[in-house]
């Protein structure tokens, strides 16, 4: 993974992090405040009901008859109220009414008459002057079933001679809560994917002014027969393009800070090669068989930057692509054949050997001269670290639903040190044979043409020394 990509995946992961715990927040705090404003209620309606029984207060005593034929006037009541998206039919405010010592003289509910409640907060509280308020469940493993209390105390003159609490079950407002909460979600959510649509939109039509939908209409007008499948591919190939872009957008400028550093670094060397060696060839008593050495020396460099050069121009361009130009179904078979026969020459002229081993041939769709490209750089690679004598294998192996090619060298094997960087830009290791190194773009270019394809190549040491070359296609589905 480049490190552009890193940081593109960075930025990405702190920003979904902070939308997370910004919603995880406001999310958790939506709860208290329904119950907050609940129990405001709660209180209001509480000392209303207890101005009501202190008017029936005798010599200390309460009197709550007028109490129970209004509750079940209350709960009678046959209405349709539609608050928001809730539905109410009925009234669920609870109240009983205790004495001095705490003990249940009035139930709305009927259940608990003459239950001792001194020791419950809210009319233990109340009893003591304070404010007093608590939730129960009535069912003690079920959440669902809490009762908010507020209790107010009820007074004859100076003393306090009993309590009034009124209640209200959480369910009643839980699905006021549990509607924000999602509707807070889905708002979060479809921002943030606002967000990175806008993002992918913007850096697409800025990177890109024909656009991603302009491409994928004019390949369309191109084709001469439909299908679903290709049509599909074509679609998710021009999106990840897109994506790319989106990365590159993000990270653009260190982007080309760094591939304008490197290439400064790459081109340095040769340069200054040939700087020596034509101040030297300023000399005039210079021997002639050394002035044609360092002739040799500079037509050399003069090639390596050549080829440096001609590496960047096609690897920007493959980078540049949301998807393959032309596409076409590909025959890997005979194609590696062709390759293989390319490649004899330059074998021979090392004394290696090539073998190919192709059980059964496999269609992908794609394009044939990048795909020839990649698996001649990764069969280039094989004989410039096999040692003399050695066998490169050339192979194809077909799976269910992919190709594998595979090169693989009985060289030194890929260093520890080196195994992440393989695929970087200007990366290389030195030639056995000849102790200098490429251009390293070639896998790099090997990498661009494999994401073009939809596949992917890893280099890895092989079981038995040497090291393996594997370009994963997809193969071709007809739709």
């Amino acid at each position: 993974m480049s490190r552009r990509t890193r940081i593109f995946i960075a930025i990405l992961l702190i920003y979904f992090a902070g939308i997370a715990l910004l919603l995880y927040r406001v999310v958790a705090d939506i709860d208290p405040r329904y119950r907050e404003s609940a129990e405001e209620s709660l209180v209001e309606i509480s000392q209303l009901m207890a101005s009501l029984v202190e008017q029936d207060v005798i010599a200390g005593a309460i009197n709550t008859q007028r109490l129970e034929p209004l509750f079940r006037t209350v709960y009678a009541r046959e209405f349709s109220a539609q608050i928001y998206n809730l539905h109410k039919t009925k009234v669920e405010l609870r109240v009983y009414v205790t004495n001095r010592s705490g003990r249940v003289i009035f139930d709305s509910t009927g259940r608990d008459l003459g239950a001792d409640y001194s020791s419950w907060s809210d009319v233990s509280r109340a009893l003591s002057g304070l404010y007093g308020a608590r939730t129960t469940r009535d069912l003690a493993g079920d959440p669902l079933t809490s009762v908010m209390y507020a209790a107010a105390p009820i007074r004859w003159g100076e003393e306090i001679v009993g309590v009034v609490s009124v209640g209200k079950p959480v369910q009643s407002f839980g699905q006021f809560v549990q509607d924000a909460r999602a509707r807070t979600l889905w708002v979060g959510v479809g921002s943030a994917v606002a967000l990175l649509m806008l993002a992918l939109i913007m850096s697409v039509w800025l990177v890109r002014p024909f656009g991603l939908i302009s491409d994928y209409l004019r390949w369309l007008r191109q084709q001469r027969s439909w299908s679903v499948s290709r049509m599909t591919r074509r679609a998710v190939d021009t999106l990840r393009g897109g994506l790319r872009e989106m990365r590159d957008a993000f990270t653009g400028r260190s982007y080309v800070a760094d591939y304008v550093q490197t290439f400064t670094h790459e081109i340095k060397s040769p340069l200054s090669a040939i700087r020596g060696a034509a101040e030297l060839l300023q000399e005039p008593s210079m021997p002639q068989a050394e002035r044609e050495h360092f002739l040799a020396n500079i037509a050399g460099e003069t090639q390596r930057i050549q080829e440096i050069v001609d590496r960047m121009m096609e690897l920007t361009t493959l980078e540049t692509q949301r998807a393959l130009e032309r596409s076409e179904t590909v025959s890997l078979a005979p194609l590696l054949h062709d390759v293989a026969a390319s490649a004899q020459g330059a074998a021979a002229a090392r004394q290696i050997r090539l073998h190919v081993a192709i059980d059964s041939n496999a269609n992908v769709e794609g394009d044939p001269f990048l795909l020839r490209r990649a698996v001649s750089n990764l069969l280039d690679n094989a004989i410039d670290f096999s040692p003399p004598g050695a066998e490169v294998a050339l192979a194809l192996h077909v799976g269910a639903r992919e190709a594998r090619i595979t090169v693989r060298d009985h060289g030194q094997g890929i260093p520890d040190y080196a195994r992440e960087q393989v695929f970087e830009k200007f990366y290389s290791l030195a030639r056995p044979h000849s102790q200098k190194k490429s251009t390293g773009l070639g896998l790099a270019f090997v990498k661009e043409i494999a994401i073009l394809h939809r596949g992917r190549i890893e280099l890895a040491n092989a079981p038995r020394g040497g090291a393996i070359a594997t370009l994963s296609l997809p193969l071709l589905s007809h739709g």
